[in-house]
């Protein structure tokens, strides 16, 4: 499929990726989709509490908290920011994926202690496939491997399974004081 944009001035082309969204989109819409559909079914672009409230009522199985870059709109809260709202809405009813931000295995320890069941890697995995093909992307797995393992450490932590919120607990002084 040949995608063409006639003419190359900035509201031309402005008017084309403006053309690429659909607007009217609603919860109806999501109903549809899970009414022939019985998979997994998961939502992009959640970073409201609400937002991801509503996704759990209309049958969503997981929601993928993201601000997709910052693109959309300038101001946005980043996804690791709406994270723990988001999680504490959906109340375990349906999973949290956090997407953007990451870039290291202490990305992914933050969000899983957060709550996220799962982080999306598309920037490593895509560095390293830029840099060395193949190799560069088992590179930046093993990379990714090794920084959380480190980092799990650190933390005294044996798994993921033992993170939680506390992991990420800051005390300024802890000898009290100044």
């Amino acid at each position: 499929m040949t995608i063409t944009c006639k003419g190359d001035d900035m509201f031309t082309i402005a008017g084309f990726v403006n053309s690429q969204f659909d607007q009217s989109v609603t919860w109806k819409d999501i109903d549809w989709v899970r009414s022939v559909w019985d998979g997994p079914l998961a939502l992009k672009g959640i970073l409201h509490p609400e937002d991801a409230k509503l996704a759990a009522d209309h049958g969503v199985n997981a929601v993928i908290v993201s601000n997709h870059g910052g693109r959309q709109l300038d101001g946005v809260p980043s996804a690791i920011a709406a994270l723990p709202d988001v999680v504490d809405a959906v109340e375990g009813r349906i999973e949290a994926i956090l997407d953007g931000g990451v870039r290291r295995g202490n990305d992914v320890l933050k969000a899983l202690a957060l709550g996220a069941k799962a982080c999306m890697i598309g920037r490593p995995f895509l560095y390293g496939l830029a840099a060395n093909g193949g190799k560069g992307v088992s590179k930046a797995l093993e990379l990714l491997r090794n920084e959380i393992d480190l980092n799990l450490a650190l933390l005294g932590r044996a798994g993921v399974g033992e993170l939680d919120r506390t992991a990420l607990t800051w005390v300024a002084n802890p000898l009290g004081g100044e």
